[in-house]
């Protein structure tokens, strides 16, 4: 059976223009996080090659803006203007179905995230947000929890095989939710996120593009015969 081809999704946090070329031959597409990297976001997307995913973390979802909701979403769309493929909507956005509405009218994908930073829900309740996810419109879900044990990354896994035939990207955070980062695309997650570099994470727990590329380096590998 052969092996998936992991997708890697890098994480820009900085208005550095180098960091993200230098990382391009071993990703798939990137995040953009505006609320993170600032005013000189537009910057770096001129210099981007491959599809990017366009991010504005409200400050209640884990990330800094600190502006209002409808400034948010403006520059959500002055990205799908530079060129994002998919844009970040989180599931408890105020009228969410209606920017995601919005959004695909301009033929962008819409990634609709839902992130739990202090635990992992029930089984019941996940598959319940995916559901809600769907129903929006989403054409990516994504479901980020935080583990507190090691059935915590269990449940993500399990959580994509629930959904087979839909884009889904799961995984927990945290120090113990690494094993689900690196697992999630194995099992049919759409993808994984990754740090540039160390100390650039925009997440507990995330691994870095290097991290990534070596762990599935080694799975592409055929085994060697057994000797005898």
């Amino acid at each position: 059976m052969p092996v998936i081809k992991p997708r890697i999704c890098a994480v820009i946090t900085t208005d550095e223009l180098l960091a993200p070329v230098a990382v391009e031959p071993q990703v798939d597409l990137y995040e953009v996080r505006l609320d993170l990297i600032g005013e000189g976001w537009r910057r770096v997307v001129r210099h981007l090659k491959k599809p990017w995913i366009a991010c504005n973390r409200a400050a209640g979802q884990g990330g800094r803006w600190q502006g209002e909701g409808e400034r948010r979403l403006e520059e959500l769309h002055e990205a799908v203007a530079l060129g994002a493929s998919i844009v970040d909507v989180e599931l408890d956005t105020e009228d969410a179905g209606k920017f995601i509405n919005t959004f695909k009218k301009t033929k962008v994908e819409c990634l609709v995230s839902y992130h739990d930073f202090e635990r992992t829900p029930p089984e019941p309740r996940l598959r319940a947000i995916v559901q809600q996810e769907i129903g929006a419109g989403a054409n990516i879900c994504k479901v980020v929890t935080t583990a507190g044990s090691f059935a915590d990354n269990m449940a993500m896994l399990r959580l994509i095989k629930d959904f087979p035939g839909q884009r889904l990207v799961a995984f927990a955070m945290g120090p113990l939710g690494v094993s689900s980062r690196i697992l999630s695309p194995l099992v049919g997650g759409d993808f994984t996120y990754a740090a540039i570099d160390a100390g650039k994470e925009s997440a507990s727990g995330q691994p870095t593009v290097e991290d990534l590329t070596t762990i599935y380096g080694m799975l592409q590998h055929d085994k060697p015969a057994n000797k005898r």
